[in-house]
């Protein structure tokens, strides 16, 4: 068990080569069954959808396991987002099953599976150069992202499912994003109180995420790099001293190629 542990451990944390392309299938398959979550969420219940969506929350827990068994601090991990959004999405999965009508709430949660995207790009900092270098850019687009599908799931739920399927669901999201850019072209509404509260809730956080995105697109990029005397994390990527304090850093880099 022991030497069992230490291998998976070394797919999960090691440096190898092995290790490297193990992450990258695990990247590939995260953002695979977001966009089938984000695909399937207007799609009517069916046997296949009920399958493959076992099938999945089969391997996520499987996955969602391994992670927990090698993490260095269980609990941390256990109190992270994304960590409680992939425990949702699981027992949604599992669930779906014994719900003979697949109820439109687990549909909203398996859109939870979007907020796994920050663990994606915890992985792709530690791999890619390009995420470390872009990293406040690719959050806001993230931000808004999950903000968008996961509001778009519940005004799917709150005002079009009775009319389900993928033209509802494209409604649904056009409302969305008409609310978010405050467009409002007025063809569709919510004119209940509950769907007047969340316009409200989507223009208010929709510019503010907007403006996040706005800013860290066209500000200077920072890269996040500890200084080691006073604590500073965000420097220019060619910084090789302190703006606060003057000490010097010793910031990766892949050097000039001298053009």
């Amino acid at each position: 068990m022991e030497k069992l542990h230490r291998s998976v451990r070394l797919l999960y944390q090691g440096r190898s080569r092995r290790a490297q392309r193990f992450r990258y299938g695990l990247i590939v398959f995260d953002t695979l069954t977001i966009l089938y979550f984000i695909i399937t969420a207007a799609m009517s219940p069916s046997l296949l959808l009920t399958v493959v969506n076992t099938v999945l929350g089969g391997l996520i827990l499987l996955d969602f396991s391994a992670r927990l068994w090698v993490a260095e601090n269980r609990r941390k991990m256990l109190m992270q987002v994304y960590t409680i959004a992939d425990a949702v999405v699981i027992v949604s999965l599992l669930l779906a099953p014994f719900f003979a009508d697949d109820l439109a709430f687990l549909r909203i949660l398996r859109g939870l599976r979007l907020i796994h995207s920050y663990h994606l790009i915890r992985d792709l900092r530690r791999e890619s150069r390009f995420f470390r270098l872009h990293e406040d850019a690719v959050y806001a687009a993230v931000n808004l992202f999950v903000f968008i599908f996961v509001t778009t799931s519940f005004v799917f739920v709150l005002a079009f499912d009775d009319r389900a399927g993928i033209a509802a669901y494209v409604d649904a999201l056009y409302y969305t994003v008409a609310t978010l850019t405050t467009t409002g072209f007025g063809d569709i509404t919510l004119p209940t109180t509950g769907g007047k509260l969340l316009s409200v809730f989507i223009m208010v956080v929709g510019v503010a995420l907007f403006v996040q995105l706005a800013r860290a697109i066209f500000q200077p990029s920072k890269v996040h790099y500890k200084c080691p005397e006073c604590g500073l994390t965000r420097h220019d990527p060619d910084a090789i001293h302190c703006k606060h304090c003057g000490t010097s850093l010793k910031i990766e880099t892949e050097g000039s190629d001298g053009n």
